[in-house]
């Protein structure tokens, strides 16, 4: 549906006084008219309606002279934020989380704004609470190693798209979507605790692979030296020796005491 919205014609400034100068002649058609003049505020319109029908919108800062019987609603074009409650929301994996959202809306079409809905206002509020619960459950709340767009590790890909749709559902409206921030995000209370120990444990996971990873390429280019530098031949019994080690000594916590071997004692 195309932009309802219309401009209204502007008056000259000797208008706005012409109300004034007829109360004093016809004081009855003087008071009826001094309903004419309309003073438009910046970052302000108006929109007037006469006999049930769309006049126009008067959108510049100024005096303006309009039809006595046309009705004026004024509308705010100042940019505004929705600060959204929080709301359980289950996640793509089905754990429930708790999220929130700032929006910076703006009306753009005040006909729509007007006309086609309501409350402007609580129809904002409404449709971000149904586009953040939504939004929310299409992705995880941690990717946990995939290769996978998360809440918690993308929130910005994710403001994007609750962006997206919630401007979308603002068009009937007339309000455009200018940014989208998340302000929380959370596993709920109830899963909270077995969740961190999740994440800890998986932490734990990755850190340990990681160290053996880096132990074992100490490993072969400890061998690599001792073969080619060292002029040191071992055989497998003591290469796995060497190697059960050298693990122990590079993936243990705690610190390790050396065992000296000085041979077998005499009898």
């Amino acid at each position: 549906m195309g932009s309802l919205e219309k401009r209204a014609w502007h008056a000259p400034g000797i208008v706005g006084f012409l109300p004034a100068l007829i109360c004093l002649v016809f004081p009855p058609l003087g008071l009826f008219l001094f309903r004419s003049p309309v003073v438009v505020r910046p970052n302000e319109a108006i929109v007037l309606t006469r006999l049930g029908k769309y006049s126009g919108t008067l959108r510049k800062p100024g005096w303006y002279a309009v039809n006595p019987l046309a009705h004026k609603a004024r509308v705010s074009l100042k940019i505004r934020t929705n600060d959204s409650e929080y709301q359980k929301v289950n996640d793509m994996d089905g754990n429930p989380v708790e999220v929130s959202a700032m929006v910076v809306w703006q009306v753009q079409d005040t006909a729509k704004a007007v006309f086609d809905v309501l409350d402007y206002d609580d129809f904002v509020a409404l449709q971000t609470q149904a586009a953040l619960h939504h939004t929310a459950s299409r992705f995880p709340y941690d990717s946990h190693g995939k290769q996978r767009l998360s809440l918690s590790g993308d929130p910005g890909a994710v403001a994007e798209a609750l962006r997206a749709e919630l401007g979308e559902r603002l068009v009937p409206a007339g309000i455009v979507v200018t940014d989208v921030r998340l302000r929380r995000i959370a596993y709920a209370p109830e899963v909270a605790g077995n969740m961190l120990r999740r994440q800890q444990a998986d932490a734990v996971v990755g850190a340990r692979a990681k160290i053996v990873e880096g132990a074992l390429g100490m490993i072969d280019s400890a061998l690599d030296h001792l073969g080619e530098r060292g002029g040191v031949t071992l055989d497998d019994d003591h290469k796995a020796k060497l190697v059960s080690n050298l693990l122990v000594v590079l993936c243990s916590e705690q610190h390790v005491q050396p065992v000296l071997n000085t041979g077998s004692g005499a009898e």
